[in-house]
């Protein structure tokens, strides 16, 4: 413990004093004495209301909080056959989505001997890549991984 402070604080005058008076200082105000920066040289304390600052940044953190986007994931499956009535519906559906905010997730499932069909799938996702472009961004071309092709579309910023 360092045997002077620089103190600061509301309705104080900044000053380099021992650290028994700005303890006397604090407990005179009924407030508490906060040490703010220890490895400055004198370490600087601060007296103020300690529970009120504790439940403010809370608050402040709280807020924060609900500020901050959720995002959520739609997803949406096609077969490496898919029909053009089939497929501009599902397209319109993903529209929809991109334009209330929400990730695309689209993907190709293949089944049994289906995965021949890859090439089909592909460009199926490709074209509908192509189709979004503008309410959505790839964030990732298509990939298979298993028995499914996936690729992620994320909806454009609104201006």
């Amino acid at each position: 413990m360092a045997p002077e402070v620089r103190l600061v604080g509301d309705n104080v005058e900044p000053a380099v004093i021992p650290i028994r008076e700005a303890l006397d200082k604090s407990v005179e105000m009924g407030l508490d004495l906060v040490e703010i920066s220890p490895d400055a040289k004198p370490p600087v304390v601060k007296i103020m209301d300690y529970k009120k600052f504790l439940y403010e940044q809370k608050k402040r953190e709280k807020a924060m909080k609900a500020k901050a986007s959720k995002v959520t994931v739609k997803e949406i499956r096609f077969g490496p056959n898919t029909d053009d009535h089939d497929y501009e519906f599902k397209k319109k559906h993903a529209e929809g989505f991109l334009k209330d905010g929400a990730k695309l997730k689209a993907y190709v499932f293949f089944k049994g001997r289906s995965i021949v069909y890859k090439d089909k799938g592909e460009i199926l996702l490709l074209k509908l890549a192509q189709e979004l472009e503008d309410v959505g961004k790839v964030e990732q071309l298509p990939r298979l991984e298993g028995k499914r092709m996936t690729m992620f579309i994320a909806p454009k910023n609104k201006k």
